[in-house]
């Protein structure tokens, strides 16, 4: 018989569950939507943190936007600015 797999608890779940907050609450700027890609990357296919996973996918819903559109959106906003200028942006914090 497969054991269940048990949720596990992310690391940064307080701090990333501050930034999904402020998603819900707010709008699609740049940064915005910097954030939400990189905490879409994060949690993909995390076992658990399911309450933010499913608020990175409301967020995605409110803004009308598909996964894929944020990707597209965020690489061409990578490219043409910095949107964590003065915010630690040496700093790539993906995992």
């Amino acid at each position: 018989m497969a054991q269940e797999q048990k949720d596990q608890q992310h690391p940064l779940w307080s701090s990333d569950r501050a930034i999904v907050n402020s998603l819900l609450e707010g709008q699609p700027t740049d940064y915005n939507l910097a954030e939400l890609a990189r905490l879409r990357i994060r949690y993909n296919g995390f076992p658990g943190a399911r309450d933010i996973q499913a608020d990175l996918e409301k967020v995605l819903q409110q803004w009308k936007l598909t996964e894929e559109a944020l990707f597209e959106r965020t690489q061409a906003i990578h490219q043409e600015s910095q949107p964590y200028k003065g915010r630690g942006a040496k700093r790539e914090d993906w995992s």
